[in-house]
């Protein structure tokens, strides 16, 4: 089709009715509306036809944009109701969202904004270890805590109880749980190829490790060995708040107080611990944890 372009009259002619329809192709998708609807708000749209600037039509009338017209139907209904759903796909609404922007529907692209990051979860990026002198260096080089989870089934002489792998899988389902919670107030690693234990977590402050939780023990059945592993998801929690006693600008009371913390071996079936641990203390890192963030922020 031969397109023209619509003269000035024929636009005044259009801002004096503006009950008057306008028929619009975009991108090939054909759409009816009306002068009320393209200048009801501040957008290209009503900066286009409110000027006297010629716009593009087509030998049947359809003023012609170069878009595409899968979304221009929800910026029209934006325009004439303030508001509109958006769409359930996520993909869809990154659209909606670009088409939003091209047209400057400032709101509705707003809008979009707040929902794709609604959609979009916290993330946290977890260096995989692949050698001993690769930890040390990100351990020695830390500006913060560092919390290390080992997790290597192989590294095993017996079979598993039968509760092992379950706990092993919590393990690792925490690990990924606190990575979200303190991103950003601890370094984290992941050691899979280690040759020394098979659930093990590390706890680092200012280089040197400062706690150790070994979730693994033998255990004797039927005169055989078995490899139990366990999940003590108190006391990891509780070492996790401790070390961040070693972030910066930190009481140093509180730092050494916690400094005299030895390798903690666990075993469901073992009652008596040899784990001292003061509760008042734990109290005291729990709420300089919790106070650490508000605090630092100017």
């Amino acid at each position: 089709m031969d397109a023209t372009y619509a003269s000035t009259a024929d636009v005044n002619y259009l801002n004096d009715d503006r009950s008057f329809y306008v028929k619009l192709n975009i991108g090939g998708t054909l759409h009816l509306t009306t002068m009320n609807t393209l200048l009801a708000k501040d957008t290209m749209l009503k900066t286009m036809f409110s000027t006297n600037v010629g716009v593009r039509k087509d030998a049947e009338g359809f003023i012609r944009i170069d878009r595409s017209g899968k979304h221009f139907g929800s910026i029209l209904n934006w325009m004439r109701d303030g508001d509109v759903p958006l769409p359930a796909c996520t993909s869809d609404i990154e659209e909606l969202h670009h088409e939003a922007k091209y047209y400057l529907c400032e709101e509705l692209a707003h809008k979009c904004e707040v929902a794709l990051q609604m959609r979009t979860g916290p993330s946290c990026q977890v260096p995989l270890l692949t050698s001993a002198r690769e930890e040390q260096q990100l351990i020695s080089n830390a500006k913060k805590p560092v919390v290390k989870l080992q997790v290597n089934r192989h590294n095993n002489k017996y079979s598993y109880t039968i509760t092992s792998d379950d706990n092993l899988l919590k393990s690792i389902e925490l690990f990924d749980k606190i990575c979200l919670r303190f991103n950003g107030r601890i370094l984290f690693l992941k050691d899979v190829i280690g040759n020394t234990e098979i659930c093990c977590w590390s706890f680092y402050g200012h280089g040197k490790k400062v706690a150790e939780v070994c979730c693994t023990s033998i255990v004797y059945a039927s005169d055989r060995k078995h490899t139990k592993v366990d999940f003590p998801e108190a006391r990891i929690l509780e070492e996790t708040l401790n070390v961040l006693l070693y972030e910066q600008n930190v009481d140093t009371e509180l730092l050494q107080a916690t400094r005299s913390r030895q390798r903690v071996n666990y075993n469901d079936e073992d009652d008596d611990k040899s784990v001292s641990v003061n509760s008042a203390n734990v109290q005291v890192v729990r709420r300089l944890a919790l106070g650490a963030r508000s605090n630092a922020t100017p």
